[in-house]
């Protein structure tokens, strides 16, 4: 699946051609890693450092560094977008375009992606009522997960 067109499967060499940016081995693997996630669905906010772990452990010489230019240049691309959920480690995620909020548990970092029309629907409206005109949003929830309480209740078992 392409980054910014759901309806289209671009390769990452193509895909990178058409941001002005170079098919370089190391910026074309770090995409081929947000298109596996993305396409999987399972993990979709990637830090730099979950980047440069798969990478080691596929034995590719990259530095950390290296991996947090190609992130910054993938962002100003408008490839993904950075998220702070509540610390001071970025998480990437694709731009597919589509607008989502985030509910993050606070034990264990789980993140997930919600829609909620009626929520869309309030926040546009207070944006009326406090005379703004709306140009785009992020909502972030922030929580303790199902499975972190169980684990929590079976700690105190």
């Amino acid at each position: 699946m392409s980054l910014n067109n759901e309806h289209e499967k671009l390769e990452p060499e193509q895909e990178l051609k058409n941001v002005g940016l170079k098919a370089t081995a190391p910026r074309m693997r770090i995409l081929e890693i947000f298109q596996k996630a993305q396409e999987s669905g399972n993990v979709r906010h990637l830090s730099a450092e979950d980047i440069y772990k798969q990478l080691v452990a596929e034995n590719i010489e990259i530095g950390l560094a290296t991996v947090y230019r190609v992130l910054t240049q993938f962002e100003t691309a408008g490839l993904i977008i950075r998220h702070y959920f509540g610390n001071d480690r970025a998480t990437y995620e694709v731009d597919d375009g589509a607008h989502h909020d985030h509910i993050v548990c606070t034990r264990c970092g789980r993140v997930e992606e919600f829609v909620d029309k009626e929520i869309e629907r309030r926040q546009k409206q207070i944006a009326v009522r406090l005379g703004f005109e709306l140009e785009g949003h992020s909502l972030s929830l922030y929580g303790v997960c199902e499975d972190c309480r169980k684990k929590e209740r079976e700690r105190k078992a």
